[in-house]
């Protein structure tokens, strides 16, 4: 770390084996005080310990926070030390680290990513559907990457510049699509979140959810996405809660299986709320066992809108993050295909 606290030992460490000692920045320390007093605070001494870096290092300024990064150059190379707050170190790598390397080492080439978004596939259908452009993949070269409920196709490619990386990588990205159709929801920075936000508020529709053993993730998710097209989320914890839901959305309880109580449950959220799409998860756990990913049972998700219901049924129930965030993952990625009425 490079920040204050008496564990942030970067700039010790470096300086420990580069043969250098601390020593305190003038120009640094100057604007640590002025960021500290514009924002109302008094610079302490464990502060000014940000100012410090290695004797004969390079300050590199930091505009998104309080400590500064620097460069230490040897005749072995160059260490780079950047604040470990995210959009801090990235701000820094793309105005300052990769301009200075480029300049430093004349490279000519970089690497340009484009990552493509998928969901309703799992890692191995990807891999079976799109395999022969991994295996035979070079310039750009085509990788997965699996998460729970989702799984990102990442094109790689070496050129001297974006325009000329991105026309290497279109070619690849249209053939990945025609392989993988519409189960591509994003790229890049794009999220399922942001994708649904942006079609509900083209619909002007809003969104309510309900849902058992997913445990309110479903609701996150959704709020995330919807902001004010968001309208209720229920969440319960009980079989008798659940019937009482589905009854007081007119709909009447007991129901045939786990996939027809979701379908009901989504209509009654949807009606009890007065919302244009109504959400719902059902799990249902077997045996004694608790596991925290894959757990066994069944999850029933719904959706409910305008134009119908659509359901889809997961082959495994747990209250663990990973199982959590597919179920809302599933959710979402339904209610996708029904705002854009995909198969």
């Amino acid at each position: 770390g490079i920040g204050p606290t008496q564990d942030d030992l970067t700039r010790e460490a470096i300086a420990a084996v580069t043969g250098r000692v601390i020593e305190t920045d003038p120009e640094s320390l100057i604007e640590l005080r002025e960021r500290f007093q514009k924002r109302g605070f008094i610079l302490t001494k464990n502060n000014e310990r940000q100012a410090q870096i290695p004797s004969g290092a390079i300050v590199v300024k930091n505009p998104n926070g309080t400590a500064p990064a620097f460069i230490v150059e040897t005749d072995r190379g160059v260490t780079i030390s950047l604040p470990g707050v995210p959009f801090e170190m990235k701000w820094l790598v793309d105005n300052e680290v990769i301009p200075y390397l480029r300049k430093k080492f004349n490279l000519k080439q970089m690497i340009h990513y484009r990552i493509l978004k998928v969901a309703d596939l799992g890692e191995s259908a990807v891999d079976d559907l799109i395999g022969h452009l991994i295996a035979g993949s070079k310039n750009p070269t085509v990788g997965v990457l699996a998460h729970p409920g989702q799984v990102d196709v990442r094109i790689a490619a070496l050129a001297e510049d974006v325009e000329q990386a991105n026309k290497l990588i279109d070619n690849v990205d249209g053939q990945i699509r025609k392989l993988l159709t519409d189960n591509i929801f994003a790229v890049d920075e794009e999220t399922i979140e942001s994708v649904i936000g942006d079609l509900l508020s083209d619909l002007n529709a809003t969104v309510a959810t309900c849902e058992d053993l997913s445990g309110g993730s479903v609701a996150t998710a959704m709020r995330d996405a919807a902001g004010p097209s968001f309208l209720q989320s229920t969440m319960v914890n009980s079989h008798t809660s659940l019937d009482k839901i589905a009854s007081e959305g007119g709909e009447t309880p007991p129901f045939t299986n786990g996939a027809d109580k979701a379908v009901a449950l989504a209509r009654a959220i949807k009606h009890t709320a007065g919302a244009t799409y109504g959400i719902a998860v059902h799990g249902v756990e077997e045996g004694e066992q608790r596991s925290e990913n894959l757990g066994t049972g069944e999850t029933y998700i719904a959706v409910s809108g305008p134009f119908g219901e659509r359901s889809r049924h997961v082959r495994s129930a747990g209250r663990g993050a990973p199982d959590r965030k597919r179920a809302a993952m599933g959710a979402m990625s339904l209610l996708r295909r029904e705002l854009l009425q995909l198969d």
